[in-house]
């Protein structure tokens, strides 16, 4: 859980800064998307945690609940690029969502399929 503050705390105080202080051309662009991911990323880990923890019956390992808090970072990064040019809508944004989980939900059925019992 620190190092999700830490994540969190430089990627919305890198997005504050950004935000105040430079033009939007195309490199403080891709900055913006990279401190969005990252902010996004670093705040969710908590919710993901608390949410494996309510509902999937048994702890996940770190590397699962930081792989699934980028899920949810590259989603506002994705629903971000896609308002720029106003393509982003209600029903855009749930098949974005339903895809993301589809293909978290594919990786979690590949690591239980892999997974062996200590011998």
């Amino acid at each position: 859980m620190l190092a999700a503050a830490v994540l969190a705390a430089v990627g919305w105080l890198g997005l504050l800064l950004l935000l105040n202080t430079t033009l939007p051309t195309i490199g403080p662009r891709w900055l913006f998307f990279f401190l969005l991911t990252q902010a996004a990323t670093g705040t969710s880990v908590p919710f993901v945690w608390f949410l494996r923890r309510r509902f999937g019956g048994q702890a996940a390992p770190p590397a699962v609940l930081l792989r699934e808090a980028l899920w949810v970072g590259l989603y506002a990064s994705g629903c971000a690029w896609l308002q720029i040019n106003r393509s982003l809508s209600l029903t855009v944004a749930l098949f974005l969502a339903l895809g993301l989980g589809v293909m978290e939900a594919f990786l979690l059925r590949v690591e239980r399929s892999t997974w062996r019992p200590r011998r």
